[in-house]
């Protein structure tokens, strides 16, 4: 999995999404953008692609799409469109981009292990290419670190992670948005 971190300039919110979804397929990886504001840190949105994965690898998952899924559980939420606020939008936006080139499927390939390390440079090809292809969309600007710095007050907002409950534990910010997101799987 790899994240790129820039400044969007959209336009056309439905173009975007389209020009994403077509490097996605024409690399074989998944892309999601987010709005870095809701992103506690990598490991929020690697929870979130694991667990995603194992609903899809199951048959439990809510939507068709792999990238939606990841979206949901970043978002720790099974309802499309309140995920999708933590999606960008149409103007300017501080965005981090998941590009991932896994299939989800962990352990299919068993022996001698050959087969799974051509997958993995594969995988690992297919990412950087559409990486390459994203940075020359006409919707990125700066390519600039977003995650390095958190939006507490939206991120408390939206996992409805209270003052008293921060005050409570020794917990960073960052492990409790990854306990909303793993709570996801529990509340199905």
């Amino acid at each position: 999995m790899e994240l790129f971190e820039c400044t969007l300039a959209i336009d056309d919110l439905d173009a975007f999404v389209a020009d994403i979804g077509a490097i996605g397929d024409r690399h074989g990886v998944t892309i999601q953008a987010f709005d870095a504001d809701y992103i506690a840190d990598r490991a929020h949105l690697e929870r979130a692609r694991d667990l995603a994965d194992r609903a899809i690898d199951r048959g439990e998952n809510v939507a068709r799409d792999r990238a939606v899924e990841i979206l949901l559980y970043a978002a720790g939420r099974r309802q499309i469109d309140r995920a999708l606020e933590m999606g960008v939008d149409e103007g300017e936006t501080r965005a981090v981009v998941l590009v991932d080139g896994s299939t989800g499927n962990e352990g299919v390939h068993e022996g001698n292990g050959s087969d799974s390390t051509a997958d993995n440079d594969r995988e690992r090809q297919g990412e950087r290419a559409a990486l390459e292809a994203l940075t020359a969309l006409e919707a990125v600007g700066d390519c600039e670190p977003t995650l390095e710095s958190r939006d507490e007050v939206t991120l408390c907002a939206f996992f409805e992670i209270t003052e008293a409950e921060r005050e409570a534990t020794d917990a960073d910010l960052g492990d409790l948005v990854r306990e909303r997101v793993a709570l996801l799987e529990v509340e199905k």
